[in-house]
């Protein structure tokens, strides 16, 4: 199983959508994806895993919240892989990510594998970026354009493989990819 997590806004529905040619709500604004989507995504060498949308994160949410989101939640403690979409056209998408890691700490999932996706790649000059290490950190995509998932597909393919082949689990390190 593979969540997608991310801040609000970030993209994920629309990455979804990309990756499964599904049509789930994906609208420009905070809050549009409000309860869990889950569809199968097929490799090319005929591997089928499920994905999962979840509600966007915010920073700083209160406790209370926190609660309520937690059932939304829940379904990312069965995840092998967490998706973490970020929006790397946001002027504070430093802020945002340090906000969704947090979450995830607090949710004690920080021991699933993460693959950092910088969406929105078409909306900015890669050349001119204020962090190009952070770049190499991750997988650059615009969640609109099929073309520029290949390399997510193949890193998502090669790591279920490996978990496969392997039988890894939670309680291996924590990869950031």
């Amino acid at each position: 199983m593979i969540s997608i997590v991310g801040y609000t806004n970030a993209g994920k529905s629309t990455l979804l959508n990309t990756l499964t040619k599904s049509d789930i709500t994906a609208e420009n604004k905070l809050f549009a994806t409000l309860d869990p989507s889950s569809r199968r995504l097929k490799f090319p060498r005929d591997i089928e895993v499920i994905i999962t949308d979840t509600v966007g994160f915010i920073q700083n949410l209160p406790d209370e919240l926190m609660e309520a989101f937690h059932a939304t939640l829940e379904e990312l403690e069965d995840a092998d892989i967490l998706l973490h979409v970020v929006d790397i056209s946001n002027p504070r998408y430093e802020q945002q990510m340090k906000s969704v890691e947090k979450i995830i700490e607090k949710l004690k999932l920080d021991a699933i594998p993460v693959v950092y996706v910088f969406n929105k790649q078409d909306k900015i000059d890669v050349n001119a970026f204020d962090n190009p290490w952070l770049l190499n950190q991750g997988i650059l995509v615009s969640a609109t354009n099929q073309e520029t998932l290949k390399p997510l597909v193949s890193k998502l393919e090669e790591m279920v493989t490996k978990h496969q082949r392997h039988g890894l689990g939670r309680t291996h390190s924590y990869e950031r990819h």
